[in-house]
């Protein structure tokens, strides 16, 4: 209940100020509803800053892009400040508000804040500084900083109230959900026509090829009738939306038939699948004069289990680790390629089928089959969506810790931080406390057909900056390349331009031309001095076409009926490059792989546990050695996907030596991986 004292304050100051904060909010709450979740806290963040009316472009510009350092000092702090993070710091101080942070480092290796900086920065500008030393908690600093200018509620999750949108709606003035994948609204939308008495009125319609005449009857007749209308995949009928757009236009709203009895009218709702095509195949008066909701799976493993768990009384353990593995497998398509290399459909659907054969499969057996019910989440209701065999790999060794005997106990616990735990099967249903998370000489060829295609690239590079400077000066005219391409420039992003002929990376622009420079130098290095005793496997266009080469050396012969894979034995090696000036008698040598998840011991020789702050580590010197019959990896080893990106793109599969207290099965769910280049 709103208080008194807030509708009529005791003064003017206090009036404004709460008309400012109610309209603030109701303006934030209405464009969440046509907004995804990723998207939200950026609108609460924007929606901040304007408010606080910071003007300053070149920090935010810093917090959009970074900026490249202009002068280089050598990194007081090698123990704990990396060399991406001191580069950072070196960008950061060409701002004025941070022109001695480089100096004051020497000085203030590890407190909070030291010295004037604590009391000299604003709260945005702490964001600044949180982003040079601790990336990885920007997002948790961007809510922080949020909730501490407008309130708690801009970062909490906005649940839409279909009664509220209902009321908002027209017959002219339909509803628009634009879902994600996983998510379904029909279900609520049924729901609430239930609850409006409404059910029988109400008509639903999936289009497709050739549903254009039905819709269109359809249509007429709840217009006659005064019914609702449920248009379903809009996004596979993009030639008759049209068609929809000039039927919405004819629609009177003083002639539509309403229920005597609810008073509600006809009312279009209309879904598609396909974010990305809704502003480009959507009529445009239909986007404005209708309201849009973006429909998604639930955030966070909690309200996952809320929402599949809870409705579902009959079932005990065996139920709760299949809705815990549900939300699991959603979740990690958040993380992006360290969760799934793809992000799969999973939806609500996949959980009801694996119930329901659950249910039938402990019918029909005396004891569990547990192997059975793997076969049937695993490899049929969730493993039909995967195409990636390492996504196949994660998800069955993913569901071995919800498919096992363990989980019937009442104690089991499904995380090592005992958050995750079985519920007593004995309690009701309404008593359950939810988990809530917290080498041979290569071919010359080889080589001279790399330098050529590092020689276009530049050609491109110095072409298209020669035709910017030109268009600049005002010599020629500014295409519209030309004006992308200086865009990028000004973003501290790579051109499309370029990246058209380069090299598959993600780093920004400063970083990328510091990579293309080590890149030719290495190159250089080769032509002039023969090749290097360890090869820099990041600096080629591609890697795998790297170690095809290697074996073909070895082999003699091109490689056509059998795979590369099983032919290199890779070793790692406990000398460091400096110390390596030797080539080997077979195979060869590569550096410049980074571990994802994990990190090298060196003096052990095993896959190990990353320590605090780690996302990446070097990874140790690999001696890849051809092998003819390669016989299976023994235990206690990983078998580690390489990839060329952050993006993960598969190319090689080395066996690294796990510690022994761990599994396989550790790593994987990690997603363990090695990476060729960074995105720094």
């Amino acid at each position: 209940m709103i208080q008194f004292s807030y509708l009529f304050p005791d003064t003017i100051e206090k009036r404004i100020a709460n008309i400012k904060e109610f309209f603030t909010f109701s303006l934030y709450s209405s464009v969440c509803r046509s907004l995804f979740e990723k998207h939200k806290l950026m609108f609460a963040f924007l929606l901040c800053a304007r408010v606080m009316m910071n003007e300053n472009k070149a920090e935010w510009g810093y917090l959009l892009s970074g900026a490249v350092p202009v002068r280089e000092l050598a990194n007081p702090g090698v123990s704990w400040v990396s060399e991406r993070t001191w580069q950072d710091v070196l960008g950061l101080s060409t701002l004025d508000v941070f022109d001695n942070l480089a100096e004051s480092f020497t000085k203030h290796l590890q407190e909070p804040l030291p010295g004037e900086w604590d009391t000299r920065l604003n709260s945005f500008q702490k964001l600044l500084l949180l982003r040079c030393l601790r990336p990885d908690c920007l997002i948790q600093g961007l809510q922080d900083f949020v909730s501490s200018q407008l309130g708690q509620r801009y970062i909490q999750p906005r649940i839409s109230d279909l009664s509220v949108i209902f009321k908002e709606s027209s017959p002219i003035s339909p509803i628009i959900f634009v879902l994600s994948p996983g998510a379904d609204p029909a279900a609520d939308i049924h729901k609430f026509a239930d609850a409006m008495q409404f059910s029988k009125k109400m008509i639903t319609i999936s289009l497709g090829r050739g549903q254009g005449p039905s819709a269109e009857a359809v249509m007429r007749t709840a217009v006659e009738r005064g019914q609702w209308v449920l248009f379903q995949n809009c996004h596979l009928a993009p030639s008759w939306m049209p068609t929809l757009e000039r039927l919405i236009e004819r629609v009177d709203p003083v002639k539509v038939r309403t229920c005597p009895f609810t008073k509600h009218y006809f009312t279009v709702t209309m879904a598609t699948k396909d974010p990305t095509k809704t502003d480009n195949e959507f009529p445009v008066s239909i986007l404005q004069s209708g309201t849009r909701i973006t429909s998604e799976p639930p955030s966070g493993i909690r309200a996952h289990l809320q929402r599949t768990y809870l409705r579902m009384a009959r079932f005990k353990s065996l139920l709760l680790s299949l809705c815990l593995f549900h939300g699991v497998v959603l979740e990690r398509r958040r993380f992006g390629p360290v969760g799934f290399n793809v992000p799969y459909g999973f939806t609500d659907d996949d959980l009801n089928i694996c119930i329901s054969h659950m249910k039938m499969i402990l019918d029909e057996y005396r004891d569990i089959p547990y192997k059975i019910l793997k076969y049937s989440v695993g490899e049929i209701n969730y493993g039909g969506h995967v195409t990636d065999d390492w996504d196949r790999r994660c998800l069955l060794s993913m569901l071995e810790d919800f498919c096992c005997p363990a989980v019937l106990s009442a104690d089991h616990v499904y995380s090592s931080s005992g958050v995750y735990q079985q519920i007593d099967p004995n309690l009701d249903i309404k008593q359950h406390v939810l988990v809530e998370g917290r080498t041979v000489k290569l071919m010359e060829k080889s080589c001279l057909f790399l330098f050529f295609r590092y020689n276009k690239l530049l050609e491109v590079i110095s072409q298209s900056l020669g035709d910017v400077m030109k268009a600049l000066k005002s010599s020629e005219g500014m295409s519209s390349k030309l004006e992308s391409m200086a865009q990028s420039l000004f973003n501290n992003m790579v051109p499309d331009l370029w990246e058209a002929k380069a090299y598959p990376s993600l780093k920004p622009l400063g970083s990328w031309v510091s990579d293309l420079l080590q890149r030719i130098s290495f190159l250089q290095r080769w032509i002039s001095s023969g090749p290097p005793p360890v090869f820099w496997i990041s600096g080629f266009f591609s890697p795998q076409a790297f170690l095809t080469g290697t074996l073909q050396n070895y082999a003699r012969l091109p490689l056509t009926m059998t795979s590369f894979l099983p032919l290199l034995l890779p070793q790692v090696i406990t000398k460091s490059v400096s110390e390596i000036t030797v080539t080997p008698r077979t195979g060869c040598y590569i550096h410049g792989l980074f571990l994802e998840g994990a990190r090298w011991d060196s003096e052990a020789g095993l896959l190990t546990e990353s320590k605090p702050k780690e996302l990446y580590t070097q990874m140790a010197v690999i001696w890849l050695v051809p092998k003819h019959n390669r016989t299976p990896p023994a235990s206690r080893v990983y078998l580690c996907p390489v990839y060329e990106t952050l993006r993960r793109a598969g190319q090689y599969t080395p066996a690294l030596k796990s510690d022994k207290i761990y599994l396989e099965s550790h790593w994987i769910k990690r997603g363990v991986a090695l990476i060729c280049a960074l995105d720094f």
